[in-house]
């Protein structure tokens, strides 16, 4: 049986600049999520404060795991964790790098999603799992958030 995708929100996280941990390889960072926007289906508000480590790896491949929240306009609050990967040929990657924008066709970017939250009209979502396709611009983050059915 294949699951099906059905479309869930679109996240436009705000991030701040990386904060390097480790500079070797692999290497780790710290992406701080400084808000952004909830649509599609939910709609609402990314908050401040949360953040993405990142461990980088030596062909440009990057192993991402975020955690944040949400505030879903007439729900409540939704604790996001997302853990993927990003990777591509090493000259997209390098332009992603330097804020260039990117067609997100030319490299890989998703996530796995989990959902916490107790606001009542939104229960269904600590029992759902969702995958992310991602796209990385200057200063925030898209992603394209489905249920997998």
């Amino acid at each position: 049986m294949t699951p099906a995708l059905t479309p869930l929100m679109t996240l436009e996280v705000v991030v701040a600049p990386p904060v390097s941990v480790d500079p070797g390889t692999p290497g780790r960072r710290f992406i701080p999520i400084v808000g952004g926007t909830v649509s599609g289906g939910l709609e609402g508000q990314v908050l401040a404060g949360g953040g993405d480590w990142q461990t980088l790896w030596a062909d440009g491949r990057m192993d991402i795991s975020a955690h944040y929240i949400l505030d879903i306009t007439g729900h409540g609050t939704v604790e996001i964790r997302s853990e993927g990967v990003r990777a591509g040929p090493p000259e997209v990657l390098a332009a992603l790098a330097r804020g260039e924008a990117v067609d997100p066709g030319l490299y890989y970017f998703r996530t796995a999603v989990r959902m916490r939250t107790a606001a009542p009209g939104l229960a269904r979502l600590n029992a759902v799992l969702a995958l992310a396709t991602g796209e990385r611009l200057a200063d925030q983050v898209r992603l394209q958030v489905f249920e997998i059915g």
